[in-house]
């Protein structure tokens, strides 16, 4: 009677994602069979927002895998990049016409969930220009929002680790993500019936960190280190 129970709570998880969102096929990539693969979209503000996802569950025991969220940035560069030519499960290169399967997935190690955002960026939406218009501090609580539903439309994965992770403007949305995830949960400590991440740490690659060192200033050093101009030219900057 237990082994029953027991099975019939398995079932119950492994049905909890939405199943109208599982990609069982993509054109180039050939068919999911090895490990799930999912998009779809979480709304924002009413629906005022939608923010699309991709959620490609790890290779090896999903249930125990921590949840890593990848965010590209820009800012305005869509996460399928990542998913297609940087960290995903197939890759294709810059021109070219074919997909080849990864070596290096994150997904052999991770649960890995990449999102258009803010709402306007790749396949996410945005209605009017106060939807549309942004700040650091509202992409920042949007994903928050974003992280607390997507949760509740995959609640199997509510106990896993959850890391974040980014490049570029992701310097910024990354660290403002995990300050908000970090306020939810402090603000919400004591109240059991609050969901909380589980999260864990923040990884950051070639990141935009301070608009005043990081682009001209930096872009001028690295320049000059690659002999892209000569020393009088340098001076001169």
């Amino acid at each position: 009677m237990r082994s029953l129970f027991a099975a019939a709570l398995l079932g119950a998880t492994t049905l909890a994602a939405p199943a109208d969102e599982k990609v069982p096929y993509l054109p180039g990539m050939g068919n999911f069979d090895k490990f799930g693969l999912y998009s779809g979209y979480v709304a924002l503000d009413d629906g005022k927002k939608n923010i699309h996802y991709m959620f490609v569950e790890a290779a090896e025991n999903p249930e125990k895998a921590p949840v890593l969220i990848w965010t590209n940035g820009g800012p305005g560069c869509s996460s399928m990049l990542g998913f297609m030519q940087e960290n995903g499960p197939y890759m294709i290169p810059s021109g070219g016409s074919a997909f080849h399967e990864s070596a290096t997935s994150w997904n052999r190690e991770a649960n890995v969930l990449y999102i258009d955002q803010p709402a306007g960026v790749g396949f996410s939406t945005c209605a009017g220009k106060l939807s549309c218009t942004y700040n650091d501090h509202i992409s920042g609580q949007d994903n928050l929002d974003f992280i607390l539903a997507w949760f509740e439309k995959y609640p199997e994965f509510k106990p896993n680790d959850l890391f974040l992770s980014g490049e570029s403007y992701g310097g910024i949305y990354v660290p403002y993500m995990a300050y908000y995830v970090d306020k939810h949960n402090t603000d919400n400590e004591k109240d059991d019936s609050v969901y909380k991440p589980n999260l864990k740490g923040f990884a950051v690659g070639n990141g935009v960190t301070n608009w005043e060192y990081d682009t001209t200033a930096a872009f001028v050093e690295m320049g000059y280190w690659h002999s892209l101009y000569d020393t009088d030219l340098y001076e001169q900057i």
